[in-house]
């Protein structure tokens, strides 16, 4: 049998033993039910959850599955938000002349949904759609944030560039700078070179969904541009009533 065969053959036979445990269980008391070897069942879980199969109780190391319907809900929502806000982006591309961007809150970071570059530069930002980022890093992830109600004591304050947040406290601070005036701010944060600016994005019933903005080069970018673009976009925000 190919080894890739044997691999998801292991796989399933994991997966389907979490769904047949109906509680939270440990990867120790499946490697003996299984009778899998501890660096093949880390291996195996790891893929499960990278997958969506499988998640990790809070704080601890107990597994349970995830719901597969859950995931194909969490999926369809998703492609009704990039659908309802693609001219929303458009218009943000349009405006500002800068990469427009969507993200929204993953497991404690940012995931880029959607983004949209009319720029006919040479070099063009990078496509970031279905990458994850550090929320501290970068203006999409501040916003969110900023207007959510997340625990900041999760998130691993990394340093990426010399302008990166590390402290807890400056964070907040910045968290603060961000309410006060409703928009949010990279300052080569995340990437040297790259300014980001961004709005949060809440439906009809005032529930944050997501936020929008753009990046573009520090050399565009000074502190005036982005100060105007960040009242721009959020003028154009303020225009759309995103029904999610």
């Amino acid at each position: 049998m190919p080894n890739q065969i044997k691999s998801l053959s292991k796989g399933l036979k994991v997966y389907k033993s979490i769904v047949d445990h109906g509680k939270p269980i440990l990867a120790k008391t499946l490697c003996k039910s299984l009778n899998i070897d501890k660096s093949t069942m880390s291996r195996l879980l790891q893929t499960l959850k990278d997958e969506g199969f499988i998640s990790y109780l809070e704080n601890s190391n107990e597994i349970i599955a995830n719901s597969i319907a859950d995931k194909t809900n969490q999926s369809t929502k998703i492609e009704l938000l990039i659908n309802k806000t693609n001219i929303l982006l458009e218009d943000i591309a349009k405006s500002t002349g800068e990469c427009a961007y969507i993200g929204i809150f993953d497991n404690y970071k940012m995931l880029y949904l959607n983004q949209i570059d009319f720029s006919k530069r040479a070099i063009k930002t990078r496509n970031n759609i279905g990458v994850h980022a550090q929320l501290h890093t970068n203006a999409i992830g501040k916003s969110i944030l900023a207007f959510g109600n997340y625990d900041l004591e999760k998130i691993k304050l990394n340093q990426y560039t010399s302008t990166t947040i590390t402290d807890i406290e400056k964070l907040e601070d910045d968290l603060q700078k961000v309410r006060d005036r409703g928009f949010s701010i990279d300052n080569k944060e995340y990437q040297d070179g790259m300014c980001c600016v961004a709005v949060p994005l809440f439906n009809k019933e005032n529930i944050l969904i997501a936020a929008v903005g753009i990046s573009g080069s520090s050399t565009r970018l000074d502190l005036n541009k982005i100060l105007e673009i960040g009242n721009n976009i959020s003028d154009l925000v303020s225009k759309y009533e995103i029904v999610y």
